[in-house]
């Protein structure tokens, strides 16, 4: 029964993350109702989303190799950041005892709600530049190790980021955006995989039903507007941080 909650799991972090982000909101819990530890579940999560986020990331070769180019930021020196940070983040993560993590499980779901939830609200572009060279890469720094971390939320800061950087081109934010949640991803699953904490009969379950929903997602993108996405996942993520708060005060 557990491994037909997870496959739904999945296919709902797919589908949303192809119209809107936040696919972990589902993941991450759906794992931990299975019977898995928190610490396991956010490291089977990352795992198993892994797969998705390098297949659009490669969707968005295009773009990318322009934004690479771009001569307005660094997005190599970006990518290295991403690396490294996301290694930091997961080492952090096994580092840090399961009673710790489950108390903060209620506020990092929280947050990331609270993340994304102003990301509905933020401008596609800005006449400032608030964030000079020096503080884009001091965000993604901080953002990175978030992600190697918990993740929930990071497409939404590194958008806010490069908005605040004075970059308006949404293509060129998205497709940087992916390629750096993937590098910051594909150092923590490294991590992850000699960790012991990865279950990997859910991840492959998990992985098919991302897959299957993005592939969804993507023809269903027309038909569904994405705000309406985006309140469903604030919903989601306002219940569950209400649920682990009760959880973990009782």
């Amino acid at each position: 029964m557990h491994h037909l909650l997870i496959i739904l799991a999945g296919f709902g972090a797919g589908f949303i993350n192809a119209l809107a982000g936040g696919g972990s909101f589902l993941t991450f819990p759906a794992l931990i109702a299975a019977g898995l530890p928190a610490i396991d579940a956010n490291a089977t999560s990352t795992v198993a989303l892994f797969p998705a986020q390098v297949a659009t990331t490669f969707a968005y070769r295009k773009s990318l190799r322009e934004s690479l180019d771009d001569p307005r930021i660094n997005g190599r020196l970006l990518a290295i950041i991403s690396l490294v940070g996301g290694l930091a983040g997961a080492l952090l993560l096994l580092g840090t005892s399961e009673h710790v993590f489950e108390l903060a499980v209620p506020y990092l779901l929280f947050g990331a709600t609270a993340v994304f939830a102003v990301g509905i609200f933020m401008p596609k572009k800005t006449e400032h530049q608030w964030l000079g060279p020096f503080g884009i890469l001091a965000v993604q720094v901080l953002v990175s190790i978030y992600g190697g971390y918990f993740g929930g939320g990071i497409g939404i800061l590194m958008l806010a980021a490069l908005t605040l950087y004075g970059l308006t081109d949404i293509l060129l934010m998205n497709s940087l955006k992916m390629l750096l949640a993937s590098l910051m991803n594909l150092t923590a699953t490294a991590a992850f995989l000699f960790s012991g904490r990865v279950h990997w009969a859910e991840v492959l379950v998990m992985t098919v039903g991302s897959i299957a929903g993005g592939y969804l997602g993507a023809h269903a993108g027309s038909r569904i507007p994405a705000l309406y996405v985006r309140i469903f996942v604030i919903f989601i993520g306002i219940v569950l941080s209400v649920y682990f708060y009760l959880k973990t005060s009782s």
